[in-house]
């Protein structure tokens, strides 16, 4: 497993907005077979703020993942959303292991 957590810090009139770009494209991520899980979550004490928990099931896929319109679309609509630009950290996995998914 390839995980990867994008950092958003929104702002503060385009949560709403962002929210809901952002979860259209957590619909239609979790279809493709290369996404084992793509989470959103929201921090409670600073609600701007966004982390994208993906985790992938080979390192090829989140270039496959970035070639889909779903995620295209997304990126051109939330980046004049973003306070300042995004940024990730790419982890390996270590527990559970593959055969946990």
């Amino acid at each position: 497993m390839f995980i990867v957590h994008v950092f958003v810090h929104v702002k503060p009139d385009a949560v709403e907005t962002f929210k809901q770009a952002t979860l259209e494209n957590a619909r239609h991520s979790v279809q493709e077979p290369g996404i084992a899980r793509f989470d959103v979550i929201q921090q409670q004490d600073d609600p701007t703020r966004f982390v994208l928990l993906e985790v992938y099931r080979t390192p090829g896929a989140p270039a496959a993942h970035k070639a889909t319109l779903h995620y295209q679309t997304w990126r051109d609509a939330v980046e004049p959303l973003m306070a300042e630009p995004r940024t990730s950290i790419k982890y390996d996995n270590v527990y559970p292991d593959d055969a946990g998914w």
